[in-house]
């Protein structure tokens, strides 16, 4: 399986694309011939943090990571992730005209929009993972992106946000951008006693069997549990960065689209 990208220089991934020829992330000809330097990343994190999102890392595609290609065929040659990090971008969506027009799936809809726009600003695509069949794997793609490992919840975890996280979307650049190396730090579930699995009132989690939707969904429709305003039990025990949980309106939001059927 290959690295991650921002791995020791000498873990180099080999990127294999019909028009391109073999390269590796540590070719600074070839990465020189992309036209693009370190400046673009940090011009990508300005036009997000602009806009309401945050970078969430980015990554050299491979065959396997099934990213589509340009309508003239060309490959995407870097995918850049967006998305929102603890509650830091929530006050933007919360005040824009989608959240506010009563009209179906508005996260949606503002994601669209706004990533559309960064996405033609830098003459590149917009993908998102609510589009589909088929479905974009964006958890393939963000543990590539960033340093972020799977939690016993199935959810991605960041030593930094914790499980206080998500990926609105992604923009495929036709130029292969110069990505820093990041650190390929060790999952925080590998020395945590996983208080998340026992914290759900109705055991909707365990390490032997999937999420059981059903039993949760019920659970709520109830009317009284506390995860309807404060997130989900189980993701409150998580340990790691608790700071970061989400605010109660975005939380009750998150909830109130789940339980529509609708995921933003």
């Amino acid at each position: 399986m290959a690295l991650p990208v921002g791995c020791p220089s000498e873990c180099r991934r080999i990127i294999l694309c019909p028009d391109l020829d073999a390269v590796s992330i540590g070719e600074a000809d070839k990465v020189a011939e992309a036209g693009m330097t370190m400046s673009s990343v940090e011009t990508v994190v300005r036009a997000a943090s602009a806009s309401g999102l945050a970078v969430r890392g980015a990554f050299i595609p491979e065959i396997d990571d099934h990213v589509p290609h340009f309508a003239d065929g060309a490959c995407c040659r870097t995918v850049v992730l967006l998305g929102w990090t603890g509650s830091i971008q929530w006050p933007v969506f919360a005040a824009s005209p989608e959240a506010n027009d009563g009209l179906p799936d508005p996260l949606n809809r503002w994601s669209r929009r706004v990533i559309d726009r960064i996405a033609s600003e830098f003459g590149g695509a917009a993908f998102y993972p609510f589009d589909g069949p088929p479905r974009l794997d964006f958890q393939r793609w963000a543990l590539q992106a960033e340093s972020v490992h799977r939690s016993p919840l199935g959810l991605l975890i960041h030593s930094e946000w914790g499980l206080w996280h998500s990926y609105r979307g992604a923009i495929g650049l036709r130029e292969r951008l110069d990505l820093p190396y990041r650190e390929c730090a060790p999952s925080p579930c590998e020395s945590c006693r996983k208080p998340c699995l026992s914290a759900c009132p109705v055991y909707a989690f365990a390490a032997d069997r999937p999420y059981d939707d059903t039993s949760c969904r019920s659970y709520l429709k109830e009317g009284t549990a506390d995860c309807l305003t404060q997130s989900c039990a189980a993701r409150r025990a998580c340990p790691v960065a608790p700071q970061m949980r989400y605010a109660e309106s975005q939380a009750a939001f998150h909830i109130r689209a789940f339980l529509g059927n609708r995921p933003g």
